[in-house]
């Protein structure tokens, strides 16, 4: 499952405002600047900072 390019190229890091990276084989969206991993579960983005995993 991939994200689609249009959705990536407009979500932000909700704590940052900066972009984030997607990463496939771990189906996240990583925010390098805050140093969180935001989960994709079943195709939908969590960009809640409680459900991000620190890098």
């Amino acid at each position: 499952m991939s994200v689609d390019p249009e959705l990536l190229a407009i979500l932000v890091c909700p704590v940052t405002r900066t972009p984030l990276r997607y990463d496939e084989e771990r189906q996240e969206l990583i925010s390098e600047a805050a140093g969180l991993a935001f989960p994709i579960r079943e195709g939908v983005p969590v960009m809640l900072v409680e459900e991000a995993r620190p890098l």
